[in-house]
């Protein structure tokens, strides 16, 4: 094994035990222990770099399957395979990263179950566990090839597998083609916090057009590290045939871009001096016009300097793109600042190191790197490399090479482990593992309601906001609460006159309000549930002691002298504070009120969804299908609108909504000025 393989297998095993500890702190900690992402940056390296530059990297899989079995040049055979290894190991290592940025990873197969049809996310979710199938059944014809497979059944598999080829490769192309365009059109319902210079109602071509010159230089930046490793001759021939059409392709993404933005009468942001600007013609100079017009020239693409030059400006810059929309150019919250830890970092790049790992392990075991031309059972298979026989004379090392390797690579995997746990910060593994949201409590705001028309069936209601002042204090004025715990504006404008109405008067308050405080009646939601998401304990040991006379009070609530002191054997609250539970709430009752109250946005959507879902099915002719809906409740509000969440209202608004005959179903907020 030569000296430049060993090295940088050492790295990448290195890189791996940082990798692995790194891993272990997300996963027991939970995300906040080891990144900076928060409610208002709630997606950044992981998403921006493993899963939006991750698909677009190993695309090279279906452009290449294209070019050879599509197209049928068949002189581009070679790079098949490797490019459908590289692709097959780019998807895992971009389920592998969207499951570090899941906040419950086992949940990633919920889309599959869970149906959304009427959601982008959901279309990119299924193309993409699909073409990771379809790149599987691709590249196990390689894997079947090998020696240890050499039975009559795998011998079938394999047979029906190349001759399903074509079908396969159609099926991959359709896949990669939806998902590559659709992970562009994610951002088109955000035309108002993306920059112009990077906001396009044609960004789903964008994606597609980019991800297929990116492909094509992917491919020979692969080829030309695999003939650097493995000390092979370059196909310069074929790397410079490539790398015209990745001019092409490269020209025709940067003129698409320069020209929407032209045709919106944009371009001239590109060109008045701020950071975006200058970011902007960073981007596109080195993503497309630069490495296009160096791959013009026949004198440059036929010299693996001048492709390897190419490859890295336009791996560079197409990630940048993707970087500069998912997160530089992408405005959040004022104050809402974002930047990747080390710890983002190191598990970014341990992904890649091991998709590395594996992909080095394919080319040196399996017939990857030939060409694809019909299995031969016994010049085709590549064989496993016998070790060399142990020689106790050998001084320097005492062991064979095969299993000095073995050690040193070992040797690299617990220092890189041991180096990151060192490195981490000391609140990893102590600290809290959440940070606290403290609930703000709901403002008061009078409005009315006004019957509008009839649609659908159902009538229209208008409620109406009104401004402090006593000219909007009339006989027609109700309460209205606007309910926005953490004033992020996912606000609720909840009639709470209406809901009492239609909810048999005075005596319905206890299906909410299902639990008071001492000494207070229909005790506010934000006063027990205190935190947005965290539960909140009810009991205050401390005030209890300080009131009940000490320690020696400490037997009024533990009855039990020979049991441990604690929540489980102290009596219920209610002997001693009356009426704190109160009858006939729809929320499940504890036996003891001491308990932890839930996050203030669980125990809203339990009590407001399954009430409206009890509704719904109790009355389906009075309530609609949808009664239970996210949106019927919740409207996102931004600019000036953000206004109603000040003190005061200094302008009119409104907020449309839809409900049956009698009923109450809000389709949220029409804010006017």
């Amino acid at each position: 094994m030569t000296d430049r393989k060993i090295k940088l297998k050492s790295i990448l095993w290195l890189l791996t035990g940082i990798w692995i500890t790194v891993s272990l702190a997300r996963f027991i900690r939970g995300l906040g222990a080891v990144t900076d992402l928060s409610d208002s940056a709630p997606w950044g390296l992981w998403i921006a770099f493993d899963v939006m530059s991750g698909v677009a990297l190993a695309a090279g899989g279906f452009v290449i399957a294209a070019v050879v079995y599509i197209f049928h040049l068949e002189k581009y055979r070679p790079f098949a395979r490797p490019a459908i290894l590289t692709a097959f190991l780019g998807y895992i290592a971009v389920a592998v990263g969207l499951l570090y940025d899941l906040g419950i990873p086992l949940n990633i197969w919920h889309p599959a179950v869970y149906p959304q049809p009427h959601s982008v996310l959901f279309e990119v979710a299924m193309c993409v566990m699909l073409y990771l199938t379809v790149l599987f059944l691709e590249f196990c014809p390689v894997i079947l090839e090998h020696s240890r497979f050499n039975r009559p059944l795998f011998r079938k598999i394999y047979a029906i597998l190349k001759r399903m080829t074509i079908p396969i490769v159609i099926t991959g192309i359709v896949l990669s083609t939806l998902h590559q365009s659709s992970l562009g059109s994610l951002f088109l319902i955000s035309p108002d916090r993306v920059h112009p210079l990077w906001y396009s109602p044609i960004l789903w071509i964008l994606f597609f057009v980019s991800a297929v010159g990116l492909g094509l230089m992917t491919i020979a930046a692969e080829s030309l590290f695999s003939c650097w490793y493995f000390g092979h001759k370059p196909r310069v021939d074929l790397l410079s045939g490539l790398s015209k059409a990745a001019s092409f392709v490269l020209f025709a993404y940067a003129f698409l871009r320069l020209g929407d933005l032209a045709l919106r009468h944009k371009l001239n942001q590109a060109f008045n001096g701020t950071w975006q600007g200058n970011l902007f013609l960073y981007e596109i100079v080195l993503a497309a016009f630069l490495p296009a017009v160096l791959l013009s020239f026949r004198r440059i693409r036929s010299n693996p300097a001048g492709i390897g030059t190419a490859s890295c400006l336009t791996l560079l810059g197409m990630v940048g793109y993707r970087f500069n929309l998912c997160i530089v150019a992408f405005a959040r919250p004022e104050g809402a600042s974002y930047f990747p830890t080390w710890m983002e970092f190191a598990v970014t790049i341990g992904i890649i190191a091991v998709a590395m790992l594996v992909f080095i392990f394919f080319v040196e075991r399996f017939n990857v790197t030939q060409a694809d031309h019909g299995h031969d059972e016994t010049a085709a298979a590549t064989r496993v490399p016998k070790l060399t026989p142990y020689n106790p004379l050998n001084l320097r090392i005492l062991m064979p090479e095969s299993h000095a390797a073995l050690r040193r690579y070992s040797l690299a995997l617990v220092a890189g482990a041991a180096m990151a746990a060192a490195s981490l910060p000391g609140d990893v593994w102590s600290g809290s593992i959440l940070a606290r949201t403290p609930v703000q409590a709901p403002m008061n705001i009078s409005g009315s309601l006004t019957d509008a028309a009839v649609k659908s069936g159902f009538h229209t209601y208008r409620i109406n906001l009104f401004p402090p002042g006593p000219e909007y204090s009339g006989a027609n004025a109700t309460q209205l609460l606007i309910l926005d715990g953490n004033r992020n504006g996912r606000l609720v404008a909840f009639p709470h006159q209406f809901h009492r109405d239609n909810l048999e008067g005075e005596v319905s308050c206890t299906l909410c309000h299902h639990q008071a405080l001492p000494f207070d009646q229909n005790t506010a939601c934000y006063k027990c549930h205190r935190d947005m998401y965290l539960p909140t304990d009810l009991f205050n040991h401390s005030v209890h002691i300080e009131r009940l006379d000490g320690n020696r009070g400490c037997s009024g609530c533990h009855l039990n002298t020979i049991k441990a002191k604690t929540r489980e054997t102290a009596k219920p609250c209610e002997e001693c504070h009356y009426g704190m539970r109160l009858s006939g709430s729809i929320v499940p009752q504890n036996e003891k009120t001491t308990e932890h109250a839930p996050g203030y946005m669980q125990a809203m959507h339990g009590l407001c969804i399954n009430c409206h879902e009890q509704k719904a099915t109790e009355n389906p002719g009075k309530y609609p299908s949808g009664f239970s809906d996210c949106g019927n409740c919740h409207r996102d509000i931004s600019g000036s609108h953000f206004r109603l969440m000040s003190p005061y209202v200094s302008h009119k608004s409104n907020i449309a909504s839809e409900q049956g005959p009698a009923g109450a179903v809000f389709s949220g907020p029409e804010y006017e000025n």
